[in-house]
C-alpha cells in the first residue's frame, strides 16, 4: 500500500508541472471552434475546386489536430460535457474524410461539414455558457481522475490481490514497481509530446493506439492463464509442481507488463486532461486540486477493498471473477485501441448506423472496433469452455 500511495503522489508531483505549463491561449472556447469552422471550410473549398481529397482532408486533420486535440477542446467536451458527445464529434471528423476518400458528391460533404461545424459551435457555446463554480471545477476534476484512474487501479489492485491468494504476495512489488515506472513514462511522454518536440497527433494516437492494443494481448495472456488454474485441483497441481511459492519468471514478466500497460495506458492523458482543466480554472485552481484528492482517495479505498477483500472471497470465484475483469478489461482496450489509430487514419471507419457508443467499455459505432472485440468474447467463452472440461476431464480420470 505504501507504494501505491508513493505512485499517486509521483502522478500529483508531475500535475504541479502540467499546472505550470498549461496556458490559455485564446479568450473562450468560441473562439477556439470558430477558428476550426475556417480551416473546415478551406478543406471544403480544395475538394469543391481541385478535387484533391489528400489535400482537403489535410486540413480536417489540421482543424482536428491543431485544434480539437491540441487546444484541449476535446478534453474539455468529455470533463465538461460527456465523453459520448466527444466520441460522436471524433467520429463526424472521420466520417467527413471518408466521404472526401469516397469521391462523394459536393452537396454530401458539405452536409456532412455543415453537421461538424453544428457540433463544434454547440460544443463551444456549452463550453463558454457553463456556469462556472469552485464545485463545477470539483466535479469535473473528481470524475477526471476516477474515469482515467478506475482501468489502471482495476487491473493493478486485481492482480496484486493474485499474487497475495496464490501465496506470491513478496511478488507484488513487482506489479507497484512496474505502475510507478508507467507513471513516470507516461509523464515523461505527455510532457515530450506537449513541449519538447512537434509531435504530429497522428502519431501521439498511433502511440496510444498501439500501446492500448500491446495491453489487450498481455490482459488476455494473463486472465486466460488465470481461468486455467481457476478449479482448485489444477491450482493444487499447479503449487505441487513447484519447488518454491515464486511463479514462473514468464508470469511474472507479464503480471508486471499488464500493470505497467493498464497505468501507461491512463497515465498521459490523465496529465494532458488536467493541464487543460487547470489552464481553464482561473480563480478555482484549488478546487481541482481538490476534486483530484478526493478521487485519489476513493480509488485508494476500491484499491484496497479487492487487495484485502478479496482474502474472504473462495479460490475459484476469485480466480474467475479476476480473470472476467481482465477480460472486461481487454476487450474495452480492443475498442479503445482501434478508435485511435481510426483517429490517425490507419484504420478505416465504418460506421454501424443506430449502434450506441459506451465509452467506458470501449464500445464504438464502427464495425473495425467491433469485429475484434466480437472475437476476445468468442476466445473467451471457448477458453472457459475448454477448461472446464479438461477440469472436468481430469477429476474423472
Amino acid at each position: 500500500m505504501k507504494k501505491f500511495s508513493l505512485l499517486l503522489c509521483s502522478l500529483f508531483a508531475v500535475l504541479l508541472f502540467a499546472q505550470a505549463a498549461g496556458a490559455a491561449q485564446y479568450a473562450n472556447w468560441r473562439e477556439i471552434t470558430d477558428e476550426m469552422t475556417v480551416v473546415l471550410d478551406q478543406s471544403y473549398d480544395v475538394y469543391f475546386n481541385t478535387k484533391d481529397a489528400e489535400k482537403a482532408k489535410d486540413l480536417v486533420n489540421k482543424a482536428y489536430f491543431e485544434y480539437y486535440e491540441k487546444l484541449g477542446v476535446e478534453r474539455a467536451v468529455m470533463a465538461y460535457v460527456s465523453g459520448k458527445r466527444a466520441s460522436v464529434v471524433e467520429y463526424q471528423f472521420a466520417e467527413v474524410k471518408r466521404l472526401m476518400t469516397d469521391g462523394a458528391p459536393n452537396k454530401e460533404v458539405r452536409a456532412s461539414l455543415d453537421n461538424l461545424n453544428k457540433m463544434l459551435r454547440d460544443d463551444g457555446n456549452a463550453l463558454d455558457g457553463r456556469e462556472e463554480s469552485g464545485w463545477s471545477m470539483f466535479v469535473a476534476s473528481l470524475l477526471i481522475i476516477l474515469r482515467e484512474g478506475l482501468e489502471a487501479i482495476l487491473v493493478v489492485a486485481a492482480i496484486a490481490a493474485y499474487l497475495v491468494r496464490s501465496g506470491n504476495a513478496a511478488l507484488t512489488r513487482v506489479v507497484y514497481s512496474n505502475g510507478a515506472a508507467a507513471v513516470l513514462v507516461s509523464a515523461g511522454m505527455a510532457i515530450a509530446l506537449q513541449k519538447l518536440f512537434s509531435v504530429s497527433g497522428a502519431n501521439q494516437e498511433i502511440l496510444e493506439g498501439a500501446t492500448m492494443l500491446l495491453a489487450v494481448a498481455v490482459l488476455f495472456a494473463v486472465s486466460n492463464w488465470m481461468v486455467s488454474k481457476a478449479e482448485v485441483q489444477a491450482w493444487k497441481q499447479y503449487i505441487e509442481n513447484k519447488v518454491s511459492s515464486a511463479v514462473s519468471t514468464g508470469s511474472a514478466f507479464a503480471l508486471g507488463a499488464a500493470a505497467f500497460l493498464a497505468v501507461f495506458r491512463e497515465g498521459a492523458e490523465t496529465i494532458l486532461f488536467y493541464q487543460a482543466l487547470l489552464a481553464d480554472a482561473k480563480d478555482h485552481v484549488d478546487m481541482v486540486w481538490y476534486g483530484f484528492g478526493v478521487g485519489a482517495v476513493c480509488l485508494a479505498l476500491l484499491f484496497m477493498v479487492i487487495r484485502y477483500g478479496s482474502l474472504r472471497i473462495p479460490l475459484r470465484p476469485f480466480f474467475i471473477g479476476t480473470s472476467i475483469l481482465m477480460y472486461i478489461m481487454a476487450i474495452a482496450f480492443a475498442g479503445g485501441g482501434i478508435k485511435e489509430l481510426q483517429e490517425a487514419d490507419v484504420v478505416s471507419v465504418t460506421p454501424v448506423a443506430n449502434m450506441f457508443t459506451v465509452d467506458l467499455l470501449g464500445i464504438y459505432p464502427t464495425v473495425e472496433t467491433l469485429i475484434p472485440q466480437v472475437v476476445l468474447v468468442g476466445l473467451a467463452v471457448f477458453s472457459y469452455i475448454f477448461y472446464r472440461r479438461k477440469a472436468a476431464a481430469g477429476a474423472t480420470a
